[in-house]
């Protein structure tokens, strides 16, 4: 029953008021509302209200501030925050603060009603929903950009896994900001005083993964010669994040299955088993269904992994946002010692139009070059046509009309530059010769219908190369029964 159930409405615009009251009274419930903070912490005060929706921005006092004050007088009460400040660390800050839901504006009144719904019911539990405040996030850089929809529910997600330890997948094409996803969920989460570790899979040779990850002993492999600790052991008390978990061969997914089910590791020649202390995030550009299918994955370690999936969308699915991203890397680069530009007229229109096959790393360098290369005091469309003229733009004909070079020109350009004038990692000469051999030999392969003899006068190598080469990159084609040895 709603009918004796009480919600406290504050919000200083009066239509929202008029909006959200008579949606609730239709609803079931009684409305108080208020314009003020000091106006919504008298009723609070008063043991009125069984729920509070609440703005952040309030005339007289930020309603992040007054939640605090509830909290701490009535930590029972559930409060739903919702704000036109649609940013990543508004979401985080609303969860660092307990309140039950964060919804940014304009939100849909069905929603809004589910909220308060589900929050009444919650708080009806013996155990009360909410974490308590651990500090305040106000004031800091932002890791994510964007006000779009699409972002709004990735920052929720986001600040829900703040508060807790469990693992996470990160799926989404390369350039849409894995990385930062990861960061924020350690810098905001319980284990943010602890280390991040970082380790791509892709940039460490096959042979070297698992003592990169679990470290080895003295004198456990030729070369061993000193003790080394593994990734797992660096982020010990923090937060290991495996990029391109897709990339990891067979033989260590298995034992990284293990140390998933058993909690535990063990070095290279070691023979003492270690605790492993560390939450785990890992990231994909792959399609791991199709992965799984072709047994190039495991399916158990892919659902240890995948306890709660986040997938970023391509910069072409939410294409609004490049207005906010764009200014953001204005900005950036002009801390970054770069000129300060503006953007001319009918640029952002023709960035909204561009496929974006990069994604934000692509938009991020583009902008680079454009207030590097060209003089002047603004960014002009002349000259962002002549930047996006040079890079694929993901359309069939304009890739067809590349030789081979060119192609692979562009890419790796915008490869290297996304590294800024920080060092690639280690190993890229193997990856993008790997990268670049295994999707060659799987087109010869396909085009001969699986036939490696035929493939390999194709290629113009031995034939046991060829088989040498399909079991070093670990081949493993959806038709692998179809190949012909």
């Amino acid at each position: 029953m709603t009918a004796d159930r009480t919600i406290l409405l504050a919000d200083d615009d009066a239509g929202i008021r008029t909006v959200l009251n008579q949606a609730l009274k239709r609803a079931g419930y009684e409305v108080r509302s208020a314009a003020t903070a000091a106006s919504l912490w008298k009723l609070v005060a008063g043991g009125e209200g069984d729920l509070v929706i609440t703005d952040v921005i309030l005339p007289d006092e930020n309603g992040f501030d007054v939640l605090n004050r509830i909290k701490r007088a009535r930590p029972e009460l559930p409060v739903v925050v919702i704000s036109a400040n649609n940013t990543i660390m508004t979401a985080i800050t609303a969860a660092e603060r307990g309140a039950y839901e964060y919804l940014p504006k304009p939100f849909d009144l069905d929603e809004l009603l589910k909220v308060v719904d589900r929050a009444l019911q919650d708080a009806a539990r013996p155990a009360a929903h909410g974490a308590s405040s651990r500090h305040d996030a106000s004031g800091q850089e932002m890791p994510l950009i964007g006000s779009s929809r699409t972002m709004q529910d990735i920052y929720r997600i986001i600040a829900r896994m703040t508060q807790s330890d469990l693992t996470v997948m990160i799926t989404g094409e390369s350039g849409t900001g894995k990385e930062l996803v990861a960061r924020a969920l350690h810098d905001f989460g319980q284990r943010r005083s602890g280390p991040f570790v970082p380790v791509n899979m892709a940039a460490i040779p096959r042979e070297l993964i698992e003592s990169e990850l679990f470290g080895h002993e003295k004198g456990a492999f030729t070369g061993a010669t000193s003790r080394y600790a593994g990734k797992f052991e660096q982020a010990e008390g923090g937060t290991l994040f495996l990029d391109e978990i897709g990339d990891m061969p067979m033989e260590a997914q298995t034992r990284l299955l293990r140390v998933l089910q058993e909690n535990e590791f063990t070095t290279i020649g070691g023979r003492t088993a270690q605790v492993a202390d560390v939450r785990i995030i890992a990231a994909t550009h792959r399609d791991m269904t199709s992965m799984i299918a072709s047994g190039s994955f495991r399916e158990d370690l892919f659902f240890r992994l995948n306890v709660v999936p986040i997938r970023l969308p391509a910069l072409r699915e939410h294409i609004e946002d490049i207005d906010d991203l764009a200014r953001h890397f204005l900005d950036l680069a002009v801390g970054q010692g770069l000129p300060v530009k503006q953007l001319g007229e009918g640029v952002l229109e023709r960035l909204k139009q561009h496929h974006w096959p990069g994604n934000v790393r692509e938009l991020e360098n583009l902008i680079k070059r454009l207030l590097a290369v060209y003089s002047g005091e603004a960014i002009t469309l002349e000259h962002t046509e002549a930047e996006l003229a040079k890079q694929p733009s993901g359309a069939a004909g304009n890739v067809a009309d590349m030789t081979i070079a060119e192609f692979m020109e562009n890419h790796l350009a915008q490869y290297v530059a996304s590294f800024g004038q920080a060092l690639p990692p280690a190993g890229m000469y193997e990856r993008i010769i790997r990268e670049v051999e295994a999707p060659l030999i799987t087109a010869a392969l396909a085009a001969t219908q699986g036939n490696q003899l035929r493939a390999a006068e194709l290629l113009g190598i031995n034939r046991n190369t060829l088989r040498t080469r399909i079991r070093e990159l670990d081949l493993r084609l959806a038709s692998a029964k179809l190949i012909k040895h």
